[in-house]
């Protein structure tokens, strides 16, 4: 019997497309587990997760890494947020704003800021939409985290974040590859798949 493989995940990745794929291919049993982002790492070296789906950059020390796809970062706002009347802002745009959470860029606005407790990307959204402060997220998050009292804008002057699949090096093995070739857009009648 085929082991399972479990694939890590972090919020706003979607596996979906690459599970549908390994179920098609009939891979063998595929676990979907789902990550902080903050644990990624962790949970891959531990042994938690077999892979994962990660949000970059990680220390690639012990790893193996195919980066997949860019993310476009978003500042989520109050519904009536003046940045809503824009298509896309810049940071020099949001100087005067309380930031609810820190960003990876390490960009803080101009003003002072509050003591904010730590809190994740949800309990982030939910302080935008009391009108407190703004947060910037990848896009992909922010439409995950989406509502009615809030809204998101491309931030022109962020860099994107990259998106990837790493698994340790001593885990590579055929049904590492397996998976490996569904991400890269292999099919079972491909010659490695």
């Amino acid at each position: 019997m085929t082991p399972r493989l479990r694939l890590g995940f972090v919020t706003g990745t979607t596996p979906d497309k690459w599970a549908r794929a390994w179920r098609d291919q009939r891979r063998g049993p595929l676990e979907l587990v789902p990550v902080a982002e903050a644990e990624q790492e962790r949970v891959l070296r531990e042994g938690v997760v077999d892979m994962c789906l990660v949000r970059l950059p990680v220390d690639r020390d012990g790893l193996h890494l195919v980066e997949l796809y860019d993310e476009v970062a978003v500042v989520v706002v109050p519904r009536d947020h003046f940045a809503t009347a824009a298509t896309e802002v810049s940071l020099d745009d949001l100087t005067d704003e309380q930031l609810v959470l820190p960003h990876r860029s390490g960009w803080t606005p101009d003003v002072e800021q509050l003591a904010w407790p730590e809190m994740g990307e949800r309990d982030a959204v939910e302080v935008v939409a009391s009108g407190a402060g703004i947060a910037l997220l990848p896009m992909s998050v922010a439409r995950l985290l989406h509502r009615k009292d809030v809204a998101s804008r491309p931030v022109s002057d962020l860099p994107p974040t990259r998106v990837g699949l790493a698994w340790l090096v001593e885990r590579d093995d055929g049904q590492t590859q397996a998976m490996v070739g569904v991400v890269r857009g292999r099919t079972a009648r491909s010659s490695r798949g």
